[in-house]
């Protein structure tokens, strides 16, 4: 049996990226999952090779990310286990961030979540379920770039979110944790190096260089501890917020 074997596992920004490895290791583990985007076409391709359900939305309307756990208890009766793997990664620092790039940081990456584990921690609740969440937050938590402001400071409210919502909820028997990533290879990661960054074409291979295990953080090894997160698997475990990273924090030269 897989590890989300009869689990029905929602993918908050699933369509690509991490969270797209997210919907495929949990189909993989036995899950049935439901996953969120904004684009049609991709996420209807995802679908389509994994046999998840698409749910198109656009999570910055607070609106959509609760109608996302409605929409997968009006399919499947129940929600057992919730995945907030959307995120906005536009550059801003200090002083040049606009109210509106920050507005949309905290969109995407703070009330996204809240709104969806609202709803889907009172669906466990009603039923007097378990259940699990993991919100993929950032090591960039800690503190982060210069030029990663509004992104940081939402993590960070989704970091300190996740331990309060675990505090809370842990007499339910839900358990809530984070994972905090670091540098990653996906597709918006190469769009922001290009975009905000001047990157060529060998990007990946210098930025694997840099590292010190010979590479950047790959989508299948996270989606894997994720899924594990999930599962009966991961035990007790609740309020942990992970730093998935091979920075060590605190440690100096």
């Amino acid at each position: 049996m897989g590890l989300l074997e009869d689990k029905v596992v929602l993918v908050n920004g699933g369509s690509q990226g991490v969270g797209a490895g997210i919907v495929q290791a949990a189909v993989r583990e036995g899950a049935t999952v439901v996953f969120t985007g904004r684009r049609a076409e991709v996420g209807e391709k995802l679908a389509a090779d994994t046999g998840a359900r698409f749910v198109r939305a656009d999570l910055s309307d607070a609106a959509q990310a609760r109608d996302s756990v409605v929409q997968t208890v009006d399919a499947y009766g129940r929600v057992d286990c919730l995945v907030n793997a959307a995120g906005l990664t536009s550059r801003g620092s200090l002083l040049d961030t606009t109210p509106e790039l920050f507005d949309a940081h905290i969109a995407i990456n703070l009330r996204a979540p809240f709104f969806a584990m609202q709803a889907a921690v009172a669906d466990m609740v009603a039923r007097k379920a378990p259940g699990t969440v993991v919100n993929v937050i950032s090591s960039a938590e800690h503190g982060g770039q210069p030029f990663l402001a509004p992104y940081v400071a939402a993590k960070a409210g989704l970091a300190g979110l996740t331990r309060n919502a675990a505090h809370a909820h842990r007499w339910d028997r839900i358990r809530i944790n984070g994972l905090n990533i670091g540098w990653t290879d996906t597709e918006g990661e190469d769009a922001t190096q290009r975009a905000f960054h001047g990157a060529g074409d060998d990007w990946l291979e210098k930025a694997a260089e840099s590292q010190p295990m010979g590479k950047i953080g790959q989508v299948d090894e996270i989606a894997d501890l994720v899924v594990f997160l999930l599962s009966d698997r991961s035990g007790v475990v609740t309020g942990s917020v992970i730093d998935w990273d091979q920075i060590v924090f605190g440690g100096l030269d």
